[in-house]
């Protein structure tokens, strides 16, 4: 199968303290694969499209596990360097009842970090696709994860390929760091087809604080009249009720105009961790199918709340199950 997606990013372990529980309460940890865009070429390969990782593994039994963790899912693993050196890692404390989550990164001077840009060859690993999908924690990671981010978009435009951009904005990375990212963050936005993006980002890239405050519709405004190569913006917005009981809906926006998603309430999350990025899966395959802009925004939206019900970093649910979610089906599937 041709790859029509190639998703760039690092990939990680995330140790989880048991649901209830705060970090080390216990001398146990829950792990599993993760990382933002591995989350989206995972979703896409389980959707069936041809999905391309490029990455960079430590060289030993912790890089080849995760490597493999991406091949269960039919996620192609061949543009994945591995070169000694450390895996980068997240700690989460799950939260509960009005208890929020935590995350702890270790992620410095791991082998991705570290790995220089031009270890990449973007005119070969480019090949062929239709899509690439990159974001803003690649930039955060450090200068080379940054300048390979920017190299991979730069020659995706050279070959006429779509560029997919989630502004990812971490914080804490970015404060590592000694800067808030702006510099960085709005010139690889200049590169984006699609962007997954909301008020706060744009109010951050545009060095507008008032963007934060105002609609979305005037931040998006700003946004399109800033980037002439966005043609179109997508985010979910939600509001937290309780650690498990949220309200999501979300907006697609074009220059042309804009299309809501009927609202979700969502009861007895089991994990929130990987929801934008099954989003930003959902809407790639839309645009991959063809589909109308509201059907795209839809199984968007759907792709995300059914994220919401399963455990770890990966959604591995298929078009059907993502479906009966879309049309409100609670049947048993026989």
């Amino acid at each position: 199968m041709e790859n029509t997606i190639v998703c760039f990013g690092e990939l990680l372990l995330r140790l989880s303290a048991p649901a209830g529980q705060l970090m080390l309460q216990t001398p146990h940890l829950d792990t599993c694969i993760g990382g933002a865009e591995a989350n989206v070429a995972v979703s896409l390969a389980r959707l069936g499209h041809g999905v391309s990782m490029v990455s960079c593994l430590p060289e030993n039994a912790l890089g080849i596990a995760v490597r493999d963790g991406l091949r269960l899912h039919g996620v192609d693993t061949r543009a994945i360097r591995f070169a000694p050196g450390r895996l980068g890692m997240y700690f989460l404390t799950p939260g509960a009842v009005l208890r929020p989550s935590e995350i702890i990164y270790d992620r410095a001077g791991s082998v991705f970090v570290e790995t220089e840009p031009d270890a990449y060859r973007w005119p070969e690993l480019l090949q062929g696709a239709a899509w690439l999908h990159v974001s803003g924690i690649s930039a955060a990671t450090g200068v080379r994860g940054a300048q390979a981010t920017l190299s991979a978009m730069r020659e995706a435009r050279a070959l006429g390929i779509k560029v997919s951009f989630d502004g990812n904005y971490r914080a804490s990375l970015w404060a590592a760091r000694h800067c808030d990212g702006t510099d960085v963050l709005r010139e690889l936005m200049h590169h984006a087809d699609l962007a997954f993006a909301d008020q706060r980002d744009f109010a951050l890239l545009l060095q507008h604080p008032d963007l934060g405050q105002c609609s979305r519709d005037e931040a998006t405004s700003a946004a399109f009249a800033a980037f002439p190569n966005l043609s179109m913006v997508a985010a979910t917005c939600r509001t937290q009720l309780a650690n498990d009981r949220h309200d999501l809906n979300a907006t697609l926006y074009t220059r042309s105009g804009a299309v809501q998603a009927r609202g979700y309430e969502l009861h007895g999350i089991v994990d929130r961790i990987g929801t934008g990025d099954a989003f930003a899966a959902g809407v790639l395959h839309g645009l991959l199918r063809g589909w109308s802009e509201d059907k795209i925004l839809d199984f968007g939206l759907a792709a995300a709340v059914v994220k919401h019900s399963i455990a770890g970093d990966f959604n591995p649910a298929d078009e059907a199950q993502i479906e009966a979610v879309r049309k409100g089906s609670l049947d048993v599937r026989r």
